[in-house]
């Protein structure tokens, strides 16, 4: 099968190959690839990250139509369309059996440290995969553009009392994070220097210069009772400024930084919560696919799997206004 592939780090070294048909175990899934995204944690997994195997297939989202199961797997036949949750786990540990498969002790990331999904073929476990009929671009967002911040938003208790800040509303989690707020019947204050970001039915969009200000005046003083911050560092300090009293900061991201400074004045006196959330569940996922049907994936571009290193090196241009997807068979 053809693959995207590269052996020391660095996209320079990413080049098509044919490699061997992954072997299919009794409890697996053979999937051939449909559609992939490209995501920051793709991009890192080829530039900085521990992957592994060597020679490593990089893509950690994506969807595919069954061809092969497994003799112990009965939930998914051969030509289903479907989903896949690209978490390993191994069901057993603590974490697993409280339904937090994302903290499983044993649990890999696909893409990461195992073999990932820019290919024409993946073999994933059967526990893995759920039957959808979704559009591709939905199925291939939904992984960890759709359910990171699904979690983010869960974590945080958004309600429809709740007036939630989206810091980052054009980004790859961000465009989502902006309309499952709205699903979830909050106010939502998307912020962004991309016009397009208006499609996304933000109650309010505004962009970083005037949005402390902005923010206060909409909300008559009391600022956001949450804040979604997935870009890190860099917008650290306005995303506490735009926090209320009471208010729970939701991060799960670090593009722009990972090291703060933080004035505990800050959190105490508004009596503000820090919440640190990491895509999410099985569980999650599930819910997920019962509304992803009614959010809309902005696409900038879609590349064929020959053009995927292509693809991962226009994720970094500051033209790009939307998500970048990998189409493969």
């Amino acid at each position: 099968m053809k693959a995207l592939v590269f052996e020391k780090s660095g996209l320079e070294s990413l080049e098509l190959r044919e490699v061997p048909n992954p072997s299919v175990g009794d409890t697996d899934v053979r999937i051939a690839v449909k559609m992939a995204s490209v995501n920051p944690v793709d991009i890192m997994s080829v530039e900085s990250l521990k992957v592994y195997p060597i020679p490593h297939i990089p893509g950690s989202e994506f969807f595919g139509v069954v061809e092969e199961v497994g003799k112990k797997v009965s939930h998914v036949s051969p030509g289903d369309r479907v989903a896949v949750y690209t978490r390993l786990f191994d069901g057993t540990c603590r974490s697993c059996l409280r339904g937090d498969q994302t903290y499983c002790k044993a649990g890999k990331r696909i893409g990461v440290e195992s073999q990932g999904g820019y290919a024409e073929e993946i073999v994933v476990p059967g526990t893995n995969v759920v039957r959808s009929d979704l559009p591709d671009e939905i199925l291939a967002s939904l992984p960890i553009a759709m359910l990171t911040p699904y979690h983010a938003l869960k974590s945080a208790g958004v309600s429809s009392s709740d007036v939630v800040v989206v810091v980052g509303a054009s980004g790859n989690t961000g465009m989502f994070a902006v309309q499952l707020g709205k699903l979830l019947g909050a106010t939502v204050i998307a912020i962004s220097a991309k016009p397009w970001v208006k499609e996304l039915g933000a109650d309010y969009v505004l962009d970083y210069q005037e949005a402390e200000e902005a923010v206060r005046e909409i909300t008559f003083g009391d600022m956001a009772s949450v804040v979604v911050n997935s870009l890190g560092g860099k917008y650290w300090d306005l995303s506490l400024r735009l926090l209320g009293n009471h208010g729970r900061l939701v991060t799960f991201g670090s593009l722009t930084g990972g090291n703060v400074n933080l004035n505990i004045n800050d959190i105490y006196l508004k009596h503000a919560s820090i919440i640190g959330t990491n895509r999410g569940s099985m569980g999650d996922l599930m819910e997920l696919l019962k509304i992803a049907g009614k959010l809309q994936v902005r696409t900038w571009k879609v590349f064929p799997l020959e053009q995927g290193r292509f693809a991962m090196e226009q994720f970094k241009s500051s033209d790009r206004k939307g998500r970048i997807f990998i189409r493969i068979n």
